[in-house]
């Protein structure tokens, strides 16, 4: 099996002209009562990589569990590469092909960082090339590697970040769902860690990136989707939000 990391390179001019690679569809999602999610669509194509902004309580991560498996759909679809897998186990998902690096970054604090990486690929039996993918990602985070022996919880914010990142990588995803990346980390390890969000793109691995920092996110991504009270209100490039009034009014701090 060949590995995303080196041999999948997509062009974004060729992710114009593919059929998507992931489509929600009229999707809805929520808590009890609480409807998080109201007919939200939208579309990544394969080596894509595209930001989701919002204010806190917009529907974000509710959009990201949902798409996994975590949150059950309540109505609506998403298919990954033509077929549906709504209502599928979140384990089955990661099979398909779906990583998810969720907010908090939710490592496991009392095993190694040996461990938490060797979990990331759980549902894979080529245990040779899962400790290939190990060394991979000890090359994209070379500080993790000094770490192997070392419990998970012991790590600072940052390095746990790159350990929840690591371990989503280790899954072999050709789709990677990221919620918050870079919530309270030092800027040198954000800029890390955007370094490296974005080589997965240029890799060919398609990236669904949920982001507070609006402004570095939208710089990133070819495409973007404002999400608003669980409904997407705009669209477009990562350039033409930027330079939409309204998102700059409301996200990027120049209103």
């Amino acid at each position: 099996m060949s590995n995303p990391l080196h041999t999948l390179r997509v062009t974004l001019g060729d992710a114009k002209v593919r059929p998507p690679m992931l489509e929600v569809e009229n999707l809805e999602a929520g808590y009890g009562p609480i409807r998080a999610l109201d007919k939200v669509s939208l579309e990544v194509a394969a080596g894509e990589l595209v930001a989701i902004i919002g204010a806190n309580g917009a529907g974000k991560t509710t959009l990201l569990m949902a798409i996994s498996g975590v949150v059950p759909v309540r109505g609506g679809q998403v298919r990954f590469e033509g077929r549906p897998v709504t209502g599928l186990e979140p384990h089955e998902i990661v099979r398909l092909g779906i990583g998810h690096s969720p907010e908090g970054r939710r490592i496991f604090p009392r095993l190694s960082v040996r461990e938490n990486l060797e979990l990331g690929g759980f549902t894979r039996s080529d245990r040779a090339e899962v400790r290939r993918d190990i060394d991979e990602v000890c090359s994209l985070f070379p500080v993790l590697g000094g770490r192997m022996g070392q419990m998970g919880g012991t790590l600072s914010g940052g390095e746990q970040q790159m350990l929840a990142l690591g371990r989503a990588l280790v899954g072999r995803p050709r789709l990677l769902l990221l919620d918050e990346p870079s919530l309270g980390l030092a800027p040198l390890v954000v800029a890390k860690i955007f370094e490296v969000i974005a080589g997965l793109s240029a890799r060919g691995i398609a990236v669904v990136l949920v982001e507070q920092n609006a402004r570095a996110a939208l710089k990133l991504a070819s495409r973007g989707y404002v999400l608003e009270t669980g409904r997407i209100t705009l669209t477009g490039s990562g350039t033409e939000l930027a330079h939409d009034r309204r998102v700059r009014d409301a996200y990027l701090g120049e209103g």
